[in-house]
């Protein structure tokens, strides 16, 4: 478990909030490895904290969905879920997108080409992230937006590690140019076949390196 993490006291929070907030951060930042086992005892010597509010922690965490306990069984399941409402959210943009929507969707585009020329990952997830949100917003579906949200934080910290891969950079970069060009001509289909793309790519790649984490 090589990583720089460390408990920060909070004298308004009880412990097990301070130990939840984190591990959390340590999850979405990538400190803790996606298929990284969470062991009690070591995270308890780590953190200078009793296994009690470890515990306590982790239950809370895996109830968010940051914590899993078949990784790659519950991750399937969330990108087959994920998979079907990002079709659904390209299909309702597609419908309801305004100027000012494909406007906004061209500008986080271009600072997603500029986060991967600068070569900071976490700058990179930052502006994919807004990329999708002007997707995600432009359903005017609240409901929808939110599911999809939860779900995206869910998936944080694989995709972390997607967006870490130099190589998968640039495909990303052609996906995200694909769907803004199939979106702004009313594209429907060929916009959500590049969406299916873009999960299956990830869900690829993500699998494959859990597995070989395993077999180490």
């Amino acid at each position: 478990m090589g990583n720089n993490f460390e408990v920060k006291m909070n004298e308004y929070l009880p412990l097990r909030d301070v130990v939840f907030n984190t591990l959390r951060q340590a999850i979405l930042k990538g400190e803790l490895a996606p298929g990284e086992r969470l062991m009690e005892i070591q995270l308890a010597q780590k953190l200078g904290v009793s296994r009690t509010p470890i515990r306590e922690a982790i239950r809370k965490l895996e109830l968010e969905g940051l914590v899993l306990m078949i990784p790659e069984k519950s991750l399937k399941d969330v990108l087959e879920v994920r998979r079907s409402l990002e079709e659904l959210a390209i299909e309702l943009a597609c419908q309801r997108m305004t100027e000012e929507d494909m406007q906004a969707l061209e500008e986080a585009q271009k600072a997603f080409k500029a986060a991967i020329d600068q070569g900071d990952a976490m700058k990179i997830a930052e502006t994919d992230e807004a990329y999708h949100d002007v997707i995600y917003h432009s359903t005017r579906n609240k409901r929808l937006v939110q599911i999809l949200n939860n779900l995206r934080e869910q998936m944080y910290r694989f995709r972390l590690e997607y967006i870490k891969d130099e190589d998968k950079r640039q495909i990303l970069q052609l996906e995200h140019e694909k769907i803004l060009a199939a979106l702004r001509l009313r594209h429907m289909a060929e916009a959500k076949a590049v969406a299916r793309g873009h999960i299956d790519n990830q869900e690829i790649t993500v699998l494959k390196n859990l597995k070989e984490r395993k077999e180490v």
